[in-house]
């Protein structure tokens, strides 16, 4: 069976995205060429990125802050959830 053969492939990025994703990757016991070899791969499996690109309105973003904040409507059960969005 012939040896896998290997290609390199250089990119860029700014140091502090470098140096935060390194810090993930360790605590995930993995490093950056295997974290980007899982990406790489699961992008072919998948025939798509591996997330969805989205991109985060002013609306969205408040009502993330809000959901983490715990602020906003709060619903004691799921029908009355329903009731309130008209379903």
């Amino acid at each position: 069976m012939p040896a896998t053969a290997e290609t390199r492939i250089n990119f860029r990025t700014d140091p502090e995205t470098k140096e935060a994703a390194t810090r993930v990757f360790d605590t995930l016991g993995i490093d950056m060429s295997t974290a980007l070899n899982m990406f790489l791969k699961q992008t072919v499996r998948n025939q798509a990125l591996p997330f969805t690109p989205s991109v985060d309105t002013t609306a969205n973003m408040e009502a993330r802050r809000q959901a983490f904040a715990r602020e906003g409507r709060r619903f004691d059960t799921v029908d009355e959830l329903r009731s309130f969005y008209g379903d």
